[in-house]
């Protein structure tokens, strides 16, 4: 059986939760994600926290189709961040059967941020869900380094770091830098691509990030790379933002096409290794 693949909610910020379902659903993906908590004060909203009719939907499309929640997200640590608010999202997570949530880290003081994150990893692990670190360019958690530091510094089991090829090239992180470091630390994966070029201002970094990546295959990352470096059995969760594309495909086709493309990408990586294998092997006859 292959490793699990899901569709990250930021790749149809114009779908409900229980529309992505229904469109992973119908375009053979494994798993989704869900934004309980958006990411910015201009997405969508939906009554997505606690028993409410739209969560009770959601566990009902769930159960029909077999599709399962990869993770939830978006939880942002930030200075004025009250804990105990985020109870409710990783209570509805966990209904939903959801074991990873991403995190963004956003404090600049260490040790601050130390203690919340070590505190949001308390609060998970009483829901069996674990902390995923998603470092990017433009807040204090903006690389691999950093978030190894704090998961360090906070010493929590369920700790880790989740890797999206877009924010991991663009704040400058090498493939190179993972090898070392503990499998338990990278449970899911995010998975995308970009153009090679960096984009020099961050209004213009911000915007592809959020707006405007490629199709896995499509662009000039090192996909193949960092699939690799990274735990061969952990899900992939796309999370490929289009927003012209999105303006001529339905979401259907695009997430059946980024499926499509995602396959492929990990066909060759298996013909890659089988190749390798083959040369380096000795046979006697």
């Amino acid at each position: 059986m292959g490793r699990l693949i899901g569709l990250a909610p930021l790749s149809h910020l114009e779908l409900s939760p229980v529309a992505m379902i229904e469109c992973a659903a119908l375009t053979g993906f494994d798993c989704v994600g869900l934004r309980l908590i958006p990411a910015t004060p201009d997405e969508p909203r939906h009554d997505s926290v606690g028993n409410t009719p739209l969560i009770r939907e959601v566990a009902r499309r769930l159960r029909d189709t077999g599709v399962k929640v990869s993770d939830i997200e978006l939880f942002r640590l930030q200075s004025t961040t009250q804990l105990d608010g985020f109870r409710a999202a990783l209570e509805t997570g966990a209904l939903l059967g959801a074991r990873n949530a991403v995190v963004s880290g956003q404090v600049e003081d260490f040790s601050q941020m130390t203690d919340l994150f070590a505190g949001f990893c308390e609060l998970a692990g009483e829901f069996d869900i674990s902390a995923n670190l998603e470092p990017t360019p433009w807040v204090a958690i903006d690389n691999l380094g950093a978030a190894v530091r704090l998961i360090e510094a906070a010493g929590c089991a369920n700790a880790g770091i989740l890797v999206d090829p877009i924010h991991f090239d663009r704040a400058g992180d090498r493939v190179d830098a993972l090898a070392g470091l503990p499998a338990q630390y990278f449970r899911l994966m995010q998975l995308c691509d970009a153009p090679a070029e960096r984009p020099d201002k961050l209004d213009t970094l911000l915007y592809q990030a959020r707006n405007e990546r490629l199709m896995p295959g499509d662009g000039g990352l090192d996909l193949c790379g960092l699939l690799r470096a990274m735990p061969s059995h952990i899900p992939l969760s796309l999370e490929v933002p289009m927003r012209r594309l999105a303006s001529e495909l339905p979401a259907v086709e695009r997430a059946r096409r980024m499926l499509e493309k995602t396959r492929v990408l990990l066909a060759s990586l298996e013909t890659d290794a089988f190749a390798e294998l083959a040369e380096t092997s000795t046979f006697y006859h």
